[in-house]
C-alpha cells in the first residue's frame, strides 16, 4: 500500500460519506420528531436517483440544468415525502410503532415496482456534470473534479441545517418536538403540518443524497434495500435523531470501508487477510462494537416513552372449546393435502412452505411478543440452522435425523453469544444489533467459499428416499407441531410469566425477585433454537442453502409475517405467515409487478387490522362474547 493510493482512497470515503451523510440525516431527522423507523426511506434515495437521471438527461446539459435537475428532483422526491406523510403515516401515528414499520415496508414493494415500470429492469448511469468532469493529479494520481465537490456538500448541508434547526422559529419547534411532542401540542402548535415539514424536509436530504450520485452510482432496483442499511447504521451509531451525529458516524464508516479497499490483501506470518472482503461486513462489526459501549450511539440519549407506543398487552387466556375444534379442524386439512394432489399438484409444496415459515414466524413472535424484544435479524438463526443441518449432512456425513437434531443447537449457541450482548439493549437500538450480528453471520456464509460454498451455496440436501415427497411433508408437519406445542407450553409455565412480567414491567418484575437480564436471554436463546429448527427443516424441503437465508429480506419476512397477523396473539405468527405465503405465490404468478400488489394489499391489512389479522379477530370474538354476557345477565 502506498501513501497516494491511500490518501486517494479516503478522498473517495469522504465523497461517499457526504451522500450517506444527506441520506441518513433525513433518517434521523423523521425519527426524532416523528418516531417512525421509516423504511422507505432507501426507496426516496433511490427515487431520487432516478428522477435527477431522467432531468439531467433532458436538461443537465450546461452546469445550470445538471445542477437544476439534482435540486428539482430532490424536491419532487420531498414533495411525495409530504404526501406520503399526509395520505398514509397520519392514519396510523396512534398504532404500535412496528405496524408503522411494515406500513413503511409495503412502500418499498410499491416503489421498488414503479421504478420497474417507469425505467425498467436495466441499470442507468448518469452523465458526467458539465464542467466538472475531468480529474486532477493528488501524488500521481487522478482524482476526480465532481468528488471534490461532493466533499464540500456533506458539510454545507450539516451547516444550513444547523442554522434552520436552531436560527429559526420552524428549527425551534422541530427540536421541541423531540423533546415533548405532547407539550408542545398543548402549547397550541398544529403538531399534523409540523409532522409533514419533517417528513418532506427529510425526503428532501434522501432524494438529495441520490440525485448528487448519478455521475457515481448507477441508477437500479436494489439501491434501496442496500442504503437503508447503511443510512439505519449511520443513524444508530451516531445517536438516534443527531444531526452532527450522523455525520461524524457517515465519516467513519465511510472510511473505514476506503481504508479496507486501500489495504488490500495483507500477509502477516504466512496469512494472507483480504481486506476489501470487510467492506460488506464492516460497517455492521462497527456498529456492534459502538452500541456494546455506547448503548445510545455516540451522540445519542436514551429514549424516552413515544407517544404512539404501545400498552400493556392483555394477559395470555387459556384457549376455549371452540378455538380447540377450530385447531383440531385446520390440523385435518393440513393432514388431507398430500390426499388433493392428484387436482392440486402444487397444494403440498406451497403448504410445506406455509409450514416451515410458520416455525420461523413463531420464534421471533415468542421473542418479539411474550418477550418484548424486537428484532431486525432474526434471519441470522435460521440460516445458521440451514447451514448447520447442510454442513453436518455434507461435512461429516451425519444422518438427516442428526443433522436436523444438531442444526437448532448450533443457532442456539450463535443466539448465546449474539444474546449476551443483545439484551443490554431495548428498542430501536436492540434490534439494530440483532441486525449487525445478522449481517455478521451473512458476511462469513457469503465470503468462506471453501466451506459453505460461498453465494453459490451448498446443494444436494435432500431426505433419504424413504423420507421424500409427502412422507416428508408429514414429518415437517409433525416437528413443526409439536414445536408449536411446546412453545405455547413455555409460555404458560412460569418462565412464561416470568418473561410476560419482564416485558410489562422491568422495574417490578426486578422488584419481586426475577432476574430480568437471565430470563431475556434464555428467551433469546430459545427462540434462536426454534428459528434453526425452522431453517433446518428448510434446507431439507428445498435440496439447498444459499446465502438469501441470512439476508436482510429473510428478516424483513419473518417480522411482516409476525406483524401481520398480530404480535397480541399466539395464533397471530401462523395466521401472518399464511397469508404472507399465500398472497406472495398468488401475486407472483399474477404479475411481474407483484411486489406493488403485494404491498398494497399489506398497507390495506395495516390500516384495517392495525393489531394484525389475528388480533383483530380475537378482539372481535371478545367484543361479541361479552355482548352475549351481557345479554345473558339481562335476562336473568
Amino acid at each position: 500500500m502506498d501513501l497516494s493510493g491511500l490518501i486517494v482512497q479516503l478522498l473517495n470515503g469522504l465523497a461517499e460519506a457526504s451522500s450517506l451523510f444527506l441520506v441518513a440525516a433525513g433518517l434521523s431527522l423523521i425519527f426524532g420528531v416523528t418516531r417512525i423507523v421509516n423504511f422507505a426511506h432507501g426507496s426516496l434515495y433511490m427515487l431520487g436517483l432516478y428522477v435527477a437521471y431522467t432531468l439531467v438527461q433532458s436538461i443537465g446539459h450546461t452546469p445550470l440544468g445538471f445542477w437544476f435537475g439534482l435540486i428539482a428532483a430532490a424536491l419532487l422526491i420531498g414533495a411525495l415525502g409530504a404526501a406520503i406523510e399526509i395520505i398514509l403515516l397520519r392514519r396510523i401515528y396512534r398504532a404500535p410503532e412496528l405496524f408503522q414499520l411494515l406500513a413503511t415496508f409495503a412502500l418499498v414493494l410499491i416503489f421498488n415496482d414503479a421504478a420497474l415500470w417507469l425505467w425498467g429492469p436495466e441499470d442507468l448511469l448518469g452523465p458526467l456534470a458539465p464542467g466538472l468532469n475531468g480529474s486532477f493529479m493528488i501524488l500521481g494520481r487522478y482524482f476526480p473534479w465532481y468528488d471534490l465537490v461532493l466533499i464540500f456538500i456533506g458539510p454545507v448541508v450539516l451547516g444550513l441545517l444547523w442554522l434552520l434547526l436552531t436560527r429559526t422559529r420552524w428549527g425551534t419547534l422541530v427540536r421541541a418536538a423531540t423533546q415533548d411532542r405532547e407539550m408542545l401540542g398543548a402549547l397550541g402548535v398544529n403538531q399534523a403540518w409540523l409532522f409533514t415539514g419533517v417528513f418532506a424536509l427529510g425526503a428532501f436530504l434522501a432524494g438529495l443524497g441520490g440525485a448528487v450520485q448519478i455521475p457515481r452510482v448507477p441508477a437500479n432496483l436494489t439501491l434501496d434495500i442496500s442504503v437503508i442499511g447503511d443510512a439505519f447504521v449511520i443513524v444508530v451509531v451516531g445517536g438516534m435523531g443527531s444531526i452532527p451525529g450522523a455525520y461524524i458516524a457517515a465519516l467513519i464508516i465511510a472510511e473505514l470501508k476506503a481504508l479496507c479497499i486501500a489495504l488490500g490483501t495483507v500477509t502477516i506470518g504466512g496469512i494472507s487477510f483480504a481486506f476489501p472482503k470487510l467492506t460488506l461486513v464492516v460497517e455492521f462489526i462497527f456498529m456492534a462494537i459502538v452500541l456494546v459501549f455506547r448503548p445510545w450511539g455516540l451522540f445519542g440519549r436514551p429514549q424516552g416513552h413515544s407517544r404512539n407506543s404501545a400498552p400493556i398487552e392483555a394477559p395470555l387466556r387459556r384457549s376455549t372449546k371452540p378455538f380447540r375444534v377450530l385447531i383440531a379442524v385446520v390440523i385435518a386439512v393440513l393432514v388431507a393435502i398430500p390426499l388433493l394432489s392428484k387436482w392440486f399438484p402444487y397444494a403440498p409444496v406451497l403448504m410445506l412452505d406455509i409450514i416451515v415459515a410458520a416455525l420461523f414466524a413463531l420464534s421471533l413472535h415468542f421473542m418479539m411478543g411474550p418477550g418484548g424484544m424486537n428484532s431486525f435479524g432474526h434471519a441470522a438463526y435460521f440460516g445458521l440452522g440451514a447451514y448447520g443441518a447442510a454442513l453436518l449432512l455434507k461435512a461429516a456425513a451425519f444422518s438427516m435425523g442428526w443433522s436436523i437434531a444438531l442444526a437448532p443447537l448450533i443457532a442456539g449457541v450463535g443466539a448465546l453469544v449474539f444474546g449476551w450482548f443483545c439484551i443490554r439493549l431495548s428498542g430501536v437500538y436492540l434490534a439494530m444489533l440483532t441486525l449487525a450480528f445478522a449481517q455478521i453471520v451473512w458476511s462469513i456464509v457469503f465470503q468462506w467459499d471453501d466451506f459453505t460454498g460461498g453465494s453459490n451455496g451448498l446443494i444436494g440436501i435432500w431426505p433419504p428416499s424413504w423420507l421424500e415427497g409427502d412422507t416428508y411433508y408429514y414429518f415437517a408437519l409433525a416437528v413443526v407441531l409439536a414445536a408449536a406445542l411446546l412453545l405455547r407450553r413455555i409460555l404458560f409455565s412460569p418462565f412464561g410469566y416470568a418473561m410476560r412480567s419482564c416485558r410489562d414491567s422491568t422495574l417490578r418484575a426486578d422488584a419481586v425477585g426475577i432476574d430480568v437480564k437471565r430470563v431475556q436471554w434464555i428467551t433469546f436463546i430459545l427462540s434462536g433454537i426454534f428459528a434453526g429448527l425452522a431453517g433446518a427443516l428448510f434446507v431439507f424441503s428445498k435440496g439447498s442453502a444459499a446465502p438469501e437465508v441470512i439476508s436482510i429480506s429473510k428478516s424483513v419476512d419473518a417480522l411482516v409475517m409476525v406483524l401481520l397477523g398480530g404480535v397480541q396473539t399466539l395464533m397471530g405468527p401462523v395466521v401472518g405467515a399464511a397469508t404472507f405465503k399465500l398472497l406472495q405465490d398468488y401475486f407472483l404468478g399474477a404479475t411481474q409487478y407483484w411486489h406493488a400488489m403485494f404491498g398494497g394489499v399489506i398497507l390495506v391489512l395495516v390500516l384495517a387490522f392495525p393489531q394484525g389479522i389475528a388480533g383483530y379477530f380475537k378482539q372481535l370474538f371478545e367484543n361479541l362474547e361479552s355482548r352475549r354476557q351481557k345479554v345473558k345477565e339481562k335476562a336473568a
